[in-house]
């Protein structure tokens, strides 16, 4: 069974992660694996379909419907929040880029490249074919 203040850090969860009970359908279905006859012939595995965000969600962790219907909760939850971080993330990563190809080298810094690309041109120079005019 899951304790009070369990369910409330899971509601507290569903509220940051902008999960509403509106949203979800909820069916059970029948489970499987260790747990003998009780989980083998009751529907206790809890599917969850979060409609706006298009998440699936499956939990057959424990033999109890009303355990694995707040564990499915919390694994919602935490799926969307991390797929948000990601986008965010990402998105702030795009930026940075940008901001560091915008930037202004220094003085030094692009004497450097000048240099580096005189003595690659030199390079090259050296590469050509000499002609027989000469």
């Amino acid at each position: 069974m899951i304790s009070p203040e369990t369910i409330a850090r899971i509601l507290a969860l569903m509220k940051e992660a902008s999960v509403f009970e509106e949203d979800l359908e909820e069916s059970f279905i029948l489970g499987g694996g260790p747990g003998g006859q009780k989980t083998n012939k009751t529907s206790n595995v809890v599917r969850l379909s979060h409609e706006p965000s298009g998440i699936q969600v499956r939990c057959g962790e424990t033999r109890s419907r009303e355990t694995n219907r707040y564990l499915a909760r919390r694994m919602l939850a935490e799926e969307i929040l991390e797929r948000e971080h990601k986008r965010k993330s990402a998105a702030r990563e795009k930026a940075e880029k940008i901001r560091r190809q915008k930037r202004r080298r220094s003085r030094k810094q692009k004497q450097k490249m000048l240099a580096d690309k005189h003595a690659h041109s030199e390079k090259k120079a050296m590469r050509r074919k000499v002609s027989d005019d000469e």
